[in-house]
């Protein structure tokens, strides 16, 4: 356990930052695993729609420090290449 102030401050945001984090990463995967189901399934949607949503929330991920931003870059890319087929 720390003993300094500061460091008990930064233990109880840290874990705060680490919680938030981890709720953004299930969200953000649940979202990817979801399109690809209804890609590959051929599901009835509005693939153009649903590719910019998934743009958005990838970015916002990347902006978030929860993705790296090539990551997100990647993660995109491959979605889109899915949904052109």
């Amino acid at each position: 356990m720390p003993q300094h102030k500061s460091c008990k401050k930064r233990l109880l945001t840290s874990a705060n930052r680490n919680e938030r984090n981890r709720v953004n990463r299930s969200y953000m995967r649940t979202m990817v695993k979801n399109f690809r189901q209804q890609v590959e399934s051929g599901a009835e949607m509005d693939t153009a729609k649903e590719l910019a949503r998934m743009y958005s929330t990838l970015d916002s991920q990347a902006r978030k420090g929860v993705l790296k931003k090539k990551t997100a870059s990647r993660y995109k890319a491959r979605l889109a290449s899915l949904a052109a087929k």
